[in-house]
């Protein structure tokens, strides 16, 4: 997967991401995001329909975490092979996997079936999304890169405000199964907008990536330790118990152990270059998304809200980070106006948790959330992309593939972490340990804590020395 023309002997390339050199891999990279988004969004709607259909409710967590584990092991393999042989292994070997796994899924007449089908779902996306970053980093030009990140933020949208509706309509009219079918030739459509770029030979020699080889065990293993202790959280934090907290503990060891092999050195000591984009990727996906998902359950437990008007606020920060992912895509800038916007992302989303946590009090009215919760959502549309665009410039071609994939799963872990921290505030207030009010409050002052602690490292977002 290459740049279709050589952009440098025809003068300045064109800044629009459907420019002709462009317009086909651009359609084909939107449509299998669009595709990997409606996916994420749809299937917390339709699964459990299914499991009840296949008598298997009592597996529906399953479901997530092999899709999870899957996906991690998936973002590490594809790394590897985009450093070996390029991007167009991976992504082809990611389109038929997730293609399959549509299929297994959509037609599974057994809880084990729809389980093996949803990691095959998993193995595929995190092979996709780690492929994507690394043909963003060869097919596009640096002053391009920022407008194809907008358009990405830009294809989740659709899938946000529509997945969950499609696919209850759908589970409850017709089918939970056209949710995983009916997207079958959508995904071929996209794989065919591909084929121009996929049969196109890399113009880079590839050699051995100076952090892993393609069928390096270490790596591997360290991606399933990694998975397993991402897993091990999300069941604390779902399911808090004495055992489940006591396989979280072991489960932050073997993430310790696990990541250490699979992040770039200097990681975690926030090293300028790459080591700084990927964490910082992680610090934002954590305040966020911690935030984010105890927003409709705060409306409702603390105002009352019903599940519509407790899900709004949701719909609104997709709206307002696409609207930051296109502020920053506007115009090529440097690098430090760049981490300029970094420190603004970051100062959007610390604000807006404090503003979750005034309006989680009982005296102050619900609505509040709808307007103090929306600037997060310019603040992650800002972050991330930025940080995306910064990772692409400072890695180089040994190590596309890895540093993508790193990045990836600094938001995986992250997430997994501050999610699961909300998680355990909440049944343990449920327990009559403390108040409601108490655990949300803790909780999103705590994500407001971490964004603030991004900002401050965001200083580092700066080519290496």
């Amino acid at each position: 997967m290459v740049v279709l023309t050589d952009v440098r002997e025809q003068g300045p390339p064109s800044t629009s991401v459907f420019a002709p050199a462009y317009r086909v891999t651009s359609a084909g990279i939107l449509i299998l995001v669009t595709l990997i988004a409606f996916e994420a969004m749809a299937v917390a709607a339709a699964l459990p329909t299914a499991a009840r259909e296949l008598h298997g409710v009592g597996a529906i967590g399953w479901a997530f975490t092999a899709f999870l584990v899957a996906n991690v092991v998936g973002l590490v393999v594809s790394g590897q092979i985009c450093d070996t042989r390029g991007p167009r292994l991976a992504t082809a070997a990611g389109l038929v996997a997730f293609i399959g796994g549509l299929a297994i899924s959509g037609t599974a007449t057994t809880m084990a079936q729809l389980v093996a089908g949803r990691a095959v779902q998993g193995l595929g996306g995190g092979l996709l999304i780690t492929a994507i970053y690394v043909v963003l980093g060869e097919a596009f030009p640096e002053v391009v890169r920022p407008k194809i990140f907008a358009a990405m933020s830009g294809a989740w949208v659709l899938p946000a405000l529509l997945g969950p509706i499609v696919a209850g309509t759908l589970s409850e009219h017709a089918s939970w199964r056209w949710v995983f079918i009916g997207l079958l030739p959508f995904v071929v459509l996209g794989a065919a907008l591909m084929v121009p770029v996929l049969s196109t030979e890399s113009g880079r020699g590839r050699g051995t990536t100076s952090r892993g080889a393609l069928a390096d065990p270490s790596r591997i293993v360290r991606a399933l330790a990694t998975a397993a202790g991402i897993a091990a959280l999300e069941a604390a934090g779902q399911h808090p118990s004495f055992i489940t907290v006591g396989a979280a503990v072991v489960g932050v060891g073997a993430l310790i152990w696990g990541l250490s092999g699979l992040l770039p050195a200097g990681t975690w000591r926030v090293r300028r270059g790459v080591s700084a984009p990927i964490v910082l990727r992680g610090l934002l996906a954590g305040a966020f998304f911690g935030t984010e998902s105890l927003v409709p359950l705060t409306l409702a437990v603390q105002h009352g809200f019903g599940a519509l008007s407790a899900g709004l606020p949701l719909v609104i920060t997709g709206l307002t980070w696409t609207l930051g992912s296109w502020w920053q895509g506007r115009e090529s800038v440097r690098v430090e106006q760049r981490v300029n916007l970094i420190r603004a992302g970051f100062l959007f989303v610390a604000a807006g948790a404090v503003g979750v946590a005034i309006a989680a009090q009982p005296g102050a009215p619900g609505w509040l959330v709808y307007l103090l919760w929306a600037p997060a959502g310019i603040g992650a549309g800002l972050t991330m992309s930025s940080v995306g665009v910064l990772l692409l410039l400072f890695t180089n071609d040994a190590d596309r593939g890895a540093d993508s994939a790193a990045l990836q799963l600094s938001d995986t872990v992250t997430t997994a972490i501050t999610t699961g921290i909300g998680g355990v505030l909440i049944a343990a207030a449920a327990g009559g340990l403390f108040g409601y009010t108490t655990a949300f409050t803790v909780l999103f002052v705590l994500m407001a804590a971490v964004a603030v602690f991004g900002l401050v490292l965001a200083r580092q977002a700066r080519p290496p020395t």
